[in-house]
């Protein structure tokens, strides 16, 4: 076991004395500093990188991927790859740099080794975010095998729905040319309205204007990104099933399920409640696997989904590929197990089916 692995309890301890948001924004600063003084090299585990997965045309050196919004400004990439990630998805931005909501905004339940938080989309806005990435080490190194950069897009929080095309196709064309593949983020709670652009029809709609920009882009830049939609958990079974329709009528590259979830059911009786915004974590692997699963039946193989939700360990790893998924990404369970947890997920096999 590593030096970072092994007092990661100690740190755990110390940074949830403080409140989550100044955490997190510490944890990101220590990461990024002993990554850039190469002590983190010294103190990581060595990366499992050689546990290949081929999914939507690219190749992942692993298929362990950290899961938008906690890297926000795409400033820490260099240090989660050092740290195991075989992808990492940075974001969510938007066209405009924006502030979120008003803090406190974030809260942690240790009970259910669980999150909530209605952060709204604080970015510091594509052209910024886009700049950090190409700042960064992975970015410039050129080959096929790198740990691949995913960029998460959501649109403005002032932005109406009726505008909202828009704003994707800003980030889109933006990000189009740094990312390994690109996110519209349909599915956060915490931008008004956001969540309605996943009925079907809305949906359609997005997508059609989306793939009509990415095959223009395509043609002017002589590489292809695909584009995933991240979706919510709190779907029924009849919106998945128009949903998948779509999905697959307009030829979606990639799904990413889930997002954070609005129901209160698992957490009745804490504290934290009434918070509104999204919760993640343990708690939430349950119904994530049965979106998923359910989305693997709509979608057979012709449309790979990425699992996220409350993934903690190698079982419930296997429990979201045996779903349907055939990569995963962690957020809420890095930050209750630390940087042991991407090794141990890393050595996760996956039946290559979907491409």
């Amino acid at each position: 076991m590593s030096l970072l692995n092994a007092s990661y309890p100690w740190l755990k301890k110390a940074l949830f004395l403080m409140q989550p948001e100044p955490a997190h924004d510490i944890s990101l600063g220590m990461l990024k500093s002993l990554e850039k003084t190469k002590l983190l090299k010294l103190l990581s585990n060595k990366p499992i990188h050689n546990n290949p997965v081929n999914v939507m045309g690219l190749h992942f050196p692993n298929p362990v991927g950290l899961a938008a919004g906690l890297d926000k400004t795409g400033s820490c990439i260099d240090a989660f790859s050092q740290l195991g990630f075989g992808f990492v998805e940075v974001g969510t931005f938007t066209p405009v740099a924006q502030d979120g909501n008003p803090q406190p905004r974030l809260f942690r339940l240790p009970e259910h080794e669980a999150l909530i938080n209605r952060m709204g989309f604080n970015n510091p806005g594509i052209e910024q975010g886009i700049a950090n990435i190409q700042a960064s080490k992975l970015y410039s190194y050129a080959s096929l095998q790198r740990v691949k950069i995913g960029i998460n897009l959501g649109k403005n929080k002032v932005t109406p729905n009726e505008q909202a095309a828009e704003d994707y196709l800003i980030g889109m064309r933006a990000a189009y040319s740094t990312a390994d593949y690109l996110v519209v983020n349909l599915s956060s709670p915490n931008t008004p309205g956001l969540r309605d652009l996943q009925a079907a029809s809305a949906t359609q709609e997005l997508i059609k204007i989306l793939k009509a920009e990415q095959n223009k882009l395509a043609q002017k830049t002589g590489s292809y990104t695909p584009i995933c939609f991240k979706i919510a958990p709190d779907l029924s079974s009849e919106e998945i099933k128009a949903l998948s329709e779509v999905f697959l009528d307009e030829e979606l590259d990639g799904l990413i399920a889930t997002n954070t979830t609005l129901d209160r059911h698992s957490i009745r009786g804490h504290r934290h409640e009434q918070e509104t915004g999204g919760l993640s974590g343990a708690i939430l692997h349950e119904r994530s696997c049965s979106v998923i699963s359910q989305f693997k039946q709509e979608l057979s193989d012709y449309i790979p989904i990425i699992g996220v939700g409350g993934i903690d360990s190698l079982a419930k790893a296997e429990q979201t590929l045996a779903s349907g998924a055939q990569l995963i990404q962690i957020y809420s369970s890095f930050i209750y197990h630390g940087p042991q947890l991407v090794n141990n997920l890393a050595q996760l096999k996956v039946s290559q089916n979907a491409n």
